[in-house]
């Protein structure tokens, strides 16, 4: 009986054997990697407070402190127009002038691209502070996960020693769950968006969630100090008083197919219309960027005269409107609801394709809203309907199907385990319809790549 023949490469030599993932975690400087990535949790955890704080500190003095200095008995419902305004015209020198652009396009969703250059991180902050403390409505995420990972590596730089490649990813990636867990609400979560976005897996996750997770848990105890020292808030995604979930029936069933599939259609449109918007803004970025900020503006004053609700309820992320909302929910008529729904969708377009942010937290406050919209229907209640909109939505614009499962869930406590069962049929219908709706991306043909012949020596 003969043995199987050893597979050979083409030129009759014995493949190379893949190296093994887990040689990293067994060595020496893995060990140092993770003292490196828990003694850096400490200063970003704090920069990352510092950061949204600031912000917090920006929207209240352009949106009451600011009006009020001026005579007004409260802010009036145009204020945002000229506020929105001042934002474009800070927004759009930033990104066309500093290195680095600002960031990312979050009309594109996230991005896995490396920790930030040094460099590029002042054009980073002051967009995204710009955009979000004057209101556009965009999320803080995306600009926390590209700062964590810029000082990360630029801390690690300090030290003028000279570290592998792998080694500076892994340093980065710690930066960044450092940055964004706690803002999240859970590490667990942070590690699970920072994974599905990064694309990793198997052994090789492993190696690289040890660290963040360090970093992230020991940020988690940062966050908690600072809130306690300065009583300036947690800024994490945290609801207080969810209303009692009923156990799932046939007809909360039935409702999670028909969210499932109305995110996944509004998560398509809203991706359309943000990408149509992004090409005429990238040409004439200075004037168009203020354009937009205009625009949000306006939808904010109509929103406001129509519905006799606060502007306030609609600018920004919505992060920390999802609590108020919840709260006063039977104060709000599903028409006022469904205005709330559509204003804000058009205002998130039209702010992912002028601003900086990230497009986590307005995806998470549409789907809310929609989904206290329904629940005045018969068969839903309010917190299986929130839960589901904000799964099934957050999966439609960030295809990242466990991250918007925990999203959801972990929002509500308790009672998300309750109602998990439902937002995991809404989440998984609007995922794959997502993904069915979405058209793949082209790749040059094979023909018009060897169209120029071999590379010239």
């Amino acid at each position: 009986m003969t043995s199987p023949s050893r597979p050979v490469e083409p030129d009759g030599k014995p493949p190379a054997t893949a190296p093994d993932p887990l040689s990293l975690v067994r060595s020496r400087s893995y060990v140092i990697l993770l003292l490196i990535a828990a003694v850096l949790g400490v200063p970003i955890s704090a920069a990352a407070f510092g950061f949204l704080a600031l912000v917090n500190k920006l929207q209240s003095l352009t949106y009451t402190d600011l009006p009020q200095a001026l005579g007004f008995h409260g802010t009036p419902s145009w204020w945002p127009v000229p506020l929105l305004a001042v934002a474009g015209l800070l927004v759009g020198p930033i990104i066309r002038y500093l290195p680095g652009n600002g960031g990312h396009e979050p009309a594109h969703g996230f991005v896995a691209s490396g920790p930030t250059p040094t460099v590029n991180l002042p054009g980073v902050a002051l967009a995204a502070l710009a955009s979000l403390g004057l209101g556009a409505v965009i999320g803080p995420e995306a600009p926390l996960i590209a700062l964590g990972s810029g000082l990360a590596v630029a801390a690690l730089r300090l030290t003028r020693k000279s570290f592998p490649k792998q080694a500076t990813a892994l340093v980065g990636a710690s930066g960044s769950f450092a940055a964004i867990s706690t803002l999240l609400g859970s590490p667990l979560l942070g590690a699970f968006l920072l994974m599905e976005m990064s694309g990793f897996g198997g052994a090789v996750l492993g190696a690289v969630l040890v660290p963040g997770l360090l970093a992230s848990g020991i940020g988690a105890l940062i966050f908690t100090g600072l809130d306690s020292w300065t009583g300036l808030g947690t800024y994490s995604l945290i609801l207080p008083d969810v209303p009692h979930a009923a156990t799932p029936d046939a007809a909360g069933f039935g409702w999670a197919l028909l969210i499932g599939v109305a995110a996944a259609l509004l998560g398509v449109g809203i991706r359309w219309l943000a990408l149509h918007l992004l090409k005429l803004v990238e040409p004439r970025r200075l004037t168009a960027t203020v354009l937009a900020g205009v625009i949000v503006g306006v939808i904010a004053l109509l929103y406001a005269e129509w519905t006799g609700h606060p502007a306030s309820g609609l600018l920004y992320s919505g992060q920390s409107s999802l609590g108020p909302l919840l709260t006063a929910n039977a104060q709000y008529s599903a028409g006022a609801l469904t205005v709330l729904v559509a204003c804000k969708t058009v205002a998130y377009c039209v702010s992912m394709a002028a601003f900086r942010g990230g497009p986590v937290f307005p995806a998470m406050f549409v789907g809310a809203a929609g989904g206290i919209a329904l629940s005045h229907l018969p068969g839903l209640g309010v917190t299986p309907g929130l839960a589901m909109g904000v799964g099934a939505m957050s999966v439609a614009m960030l295809k990242l199907p466990m991250t918007s499962l925990l999203l959801a869930t972990l929002l509500l406590g308790r009672e998300g385990l309750t109602v998990m069962p439902l937002v995991i049929v809404a989440v998984v219908v609007s995922y794959v319809l997502t993904l069915r709706l979405t058209p793949p991306p082209t790749a040059a043909p094979a023909t018009e790549q060897n169209a120029a012949g071999p590379p010239s020596r």
